[in-house]
């Protein structure tokens, strides 16, 4: 009888440390503004992979093809990161790009020579600054560490496409898109749609909307990049 008892407490003790333990894990779960920007950003890097791709088989100018590689492999890299992240917080992330990238995808395919060059410098440049302002809204408003250290990292990457992205656009004679006093960037005078990976042609997030150029973040959190 000792003994059972001595069992019983013994299962009591370990049910009591696993409580708090169980309590703290799911104090622990991401916030909005930290799970909309995994899944934004894994979204993007969806896109730019795919677009990447296509920039090597089908871009005309041979910038557009050896810049089309780098994003690929930039943004192959950087979402074995956010896969990780979403794992370990029990994030749910999608496994395609959303409709409106899926529209871009579609136009690129379509499109070749001169006007695929074009309409993907374009693109790139308008979804490059709504994936930077979504990064810079994390960086300052999450609450996760480990989403906030990704989005850290993530940063200088975004911006040094955006920068070659500029370069490229100004080599090619490419109006770039200008920016608002909100930093979301208005139409350059192409001509062509010029959706942001992450949204249609009003240059949404990456994880949408119209209005708020980062998941859970307001404009004048993310001033847009400079352009060089």
């Amino acid at each position: 009888m000792l003994g059972i008892k001595r069992l019983g407490l013994l299962a009591a003790l370990v049910l009591v440390g696993v409580a708090p333990a169980a309590a703290a894990q799911a104090a622990a779960q991401p916030s909005t503004q930290d799970t909309q920007y995994l899944q934004a950003i894994h979204q993007v890097n969806l896109f730019e992979i795919t677009a990447g791709d296509l920039a090597q088989q089908k871009g005309q100018d041979q910038g557009v093809k050896d810049l089309g590689a780098m994003l690929k492999t930039d943004h192959t890299q950087l979402d074995q990161t956010v896969q990780q992240t979403a794992s370990q917080l029990g994030v749910e992330l999608p496994n395609e790009p959303s409709a409106d990238q899926q529209a871009v995808i579609d136009k690129l395919n379509n499109a070749s020579g001169a006007d695929f060059d074009r309409l993907w410098v374009t693109s790139e440049l308008a979804g490059h600054v709504q994936a930077i302002q979504a990064t810079q809204t994390e960086i300052s408003q999450g609450s996760e560490q480990s989403v906030v250290a990704l989005a850290q990292t993530a940063l200088p990457t975004l911006q040094a496409h955006y920068d070659e992205l500029v370069q490229l656009a100004n080599k090619l004679g490419i109006p770039v898109p200008q920016t608002s006093a909100s930093g979301t960037p208005s139409p350059g005078g192409t001509g062509t749609e010029s959706p942001a990976p992450g949204g249609g042609t009003e240059s949404p997030a990456p994880g949408g909307g119209t209005e708020s150029p980062a998941p859970g973040g307001g404009t004048t959190e993310t001033p847009a990049p400079s352009v060089s």
